[in-house]
């Protein structure tokens, strides 16, 4: 999911293409995703975003959709009713600039052969303590955030099931340019170190 405008960002490029220690947003994602057990990538953009879009079009194993660019969960509807997706479909934002393939592997694993549609959700407190911010909340558990992280299931069951997470690479969804100074100081941290978290 990488159409959205990043108006809160206030960066001077487009919001998947915002660099994080000096790569695109977007293109970490993408390397998760090339690095995990996802067989195809799909790339929902929209007019909001063009240079990402000409930029994803012209990745190899990338195909676009474009969406009207109206918002996650009106995009990612349109995004299910395009003929060459069928569920289940791990949607993932272009603002996860941590993400990892294991991270990524272990929510597929989750989610099994289940049908159910799965929100991966951190607590509050954890974005709290890195210091990112809280743009949403789960409407049925305050305490959890979503992360821009969803398994759509098969069934058409409206249940959705609920997997909470305590793991950074999860919970710092960049929408600001602060957000943007911690993913880059985390992801420092984390080459220092050596560790996935």
């Amino acid at each position: 999911m990488c159409g959205g405008k990043g108006t809160r960002l206030e960066s001077s490029h487009e919001k998947p293409l915002h660099p994080i220690a000096g790569t695109a947003m977007v293109d970490r994602v993408l390397a998760a995703l090339r690095e995990s057990a996802i067989e195809t990538v799909y790339a929902a953009v929209s007019p909001n975003a063009p240079a990402t879009r000409a930029q994803l079009e012209a990745t190899d194993g990338v195909a676009a959709i474009e969406t009207a660019g109206e918002g996650y969960v009106t995009d990612l509807l349109s995004v299910l009713e395009d003929p060459q997706i069928s569920p289940p479909v791990l949607t993932v934002a272009a603002d996860l600039p941590l993400l990892e393939a294991p991270v990524v592997d272990r929510i597929l694993a989750a989610h099994g052969d289940g049908n159910a549609s799965r929100t991966v959700c951190v607590p509050v407190a954890l974005k709290r303590r890195l210091g990112v911010s809280i743009d949403t909340r789960l409407e049925a558990a305050d305490h959890l955030a979503p992360t821009g992280v969803n398994v759509v299931g098969t069934t058409d069951d409206s249940t959705t099931m609920t997997d909470v997470y305590y793991d950074s690479r999860l919970a710092t969804n960049v929408n600001r340019l602060e957000d943007a100074r911690l993913a880059a100081g985390l992801l420092r941290d984390r080459d220092h170190d050596g560790e996935g978290r």
